[in-house]
């Protein structure tokens, strides 16, 4: 006599496809996540640089403000121009720090507020190498007399 075939043939081998489809779909998530963590803490790194930039630009403005704040004005950057050989140095080395940010020069702009003192703005901008859009990082201080 011949055996005749069951209609349950071929469900164990469709049950180990579906499994071998859901696991795979979890290893394109988990790699999925991977990227966008490398991407994260990128950019974050690149937040971190631009802040230590700002911190010492402005730090430096702070010690150099001469007698009623006559060196601030030598650190303003327009355009990506400095006006002096120290914000120059600065300058370069925002260029070799931050990806795309001779595309997006920085600038360092200053505001004679009412109250006295001076006010500088350090605005930073860069691309990273796997962004879409500009990234900036805008540090405000208040220079005034000890």
């Amino acid at each position: 006599m011949t055996s005749r075939p069951s209609q349950q043939q071929g469900v164990m081998l469709l049950e180990a496809l579906i499994g071998i489809l859901i696991f795979s779909l979890g290893v394109l998530a988990l790699v999925a996540m991977q990227a966008i963590s490398v991407s994260t803490v990128s950019n974050s790194r690149y937040r971190a640089e631009a802040a230590f930039l700002a911190n010492e630009i402005l730090s430096q403005v702070w010690v150099d403000r001469g007698a009623n704040y006559a060196n601030v004005n030598s650190y303003v950057i327009t355009g990506g121009v400095a006006s002096s050989a120290p914000a120059q140095n600065w300058l370069n080395k925002v260029y070799a720090t931050m990806p795309a940010s001779n595309t997006f020069p920085p600038s360092i702009a200053v505001v004679t507020p009412a109250a006295g003192g001076r006010q500088v703005t350090v605005t930073i901008r860069w691309r990273a190498p796997e962004a879409a859009d500009v990234s900036n990082h805008v540090a405000v201080a208040f220079v005034s007399d000890p």
